[in-house]
C-alpha cells in the first residue's frame, strides 16, 4: 500500500483513546504487509465458523469460495452490509487480498454462509460508485477500520479519494440449475 494511507493510519492511531490506539496497533500486527498473520488466520477461521452458523447478527458471513491455485474451498468471514436494498461485501485490506482474487478469478461465483446456505454472485462495483458503500461499511464493521486511512464519520468526498483502493462487490442471489 501507499506511504501515504500508512501515514493517514498512524495519523488515526495517534488521534485516539488508548484503547482504540491499542487495538488499532493490534489489528494492523495481524495483518502486518497486508497479509493475514498465523494468529489472524486461526482467528479468521473460528470467525469464519461462527458466521456460518449465524452466531452473531451483525452483517458477519461466511463467504465460501474456490480456491484459483488449490481448487479447495476456502471459507473467510466477511461483513456484508445493506445500502438501499443491495447487499455489498468490501475488502478492508485493499485490492490485493487473495479472497478478492480468487472471487474474480471464480467469475464471481460464491456461497454465503450464515445460518443457511446461498449460492450468490457477486459483481465487482466501478470505483466511482464505491464511496457510499465504503462509508457504511467502515459503521458496520470496527475491525476493518484501522485497515482504511479514512474515519467512519469522514465526508463521502474523503471515500471518494479512496475508493480505486479497496473493491467492493454487489451481491446477488444464483440459484442453482
Amino acid at each position: 500500500m501507499e506511504k501515504s494511507v500508512v501515514k493517514q493510519n498512524e495519523d488515526t492511531v495517534r488521534d485516539g483513546t488508548v484503547f482504540q490506539q491499542w487495538f488499532y496497533r493490534g489489528k494492523q500486527w495481524l495483518y502486518r504487509e497486508q497479509r493475514p498473520g498465523w494468529i489472524a488466520k486461526v482467528l479468521n477461521r473460528m470467525w469464519a465458523i461462527a458466521a456460518s452458523r449465524n452466531i452473531m447478527s451483525n452483517g458477519l458471513v461466511a463467504l465460501e469460495v474456490t480456491g484459483r491455485k488449490s481448487g479447495r474451498i476456502i471459507s473467510f468471514p466477511v461483513v456484508m452490509v445493506t445500502v438501499a436494498g443491495q447487499r455489498y461485501l468490501a475488502s478492508m485490506l485493499g485490492d490485493n487480498t487473495q479472497w478478492v482474487r480468487n472471487v474474480r478469478a471464480s467469475g464471481g461465483n460464491a456461497v454465503l454462509r450464515s445460518g443457511g446456505r446461498e449460492d450468490v454472485q457477486l459483481g465487482e462495483l466501478p470505483a466511482d460508485q464505491r464511496a457510499p458503500i465504503l462509508k457504511a461499511y467502515l459503521q458496520a464493521a470496527p475491525g476493518a477500520r484501522p485497515h482504511v486511512p479514512v474515519d467512519k464519520d469522514a465526508p463521502l468526498a474523503e471515500f471518494e479519494k479512496i475508493s480505486a483502493e479497496f473493491p467492493v462487490f454487489r451481491l446477488s442471489s444464483n440459484p442453482k440449475k
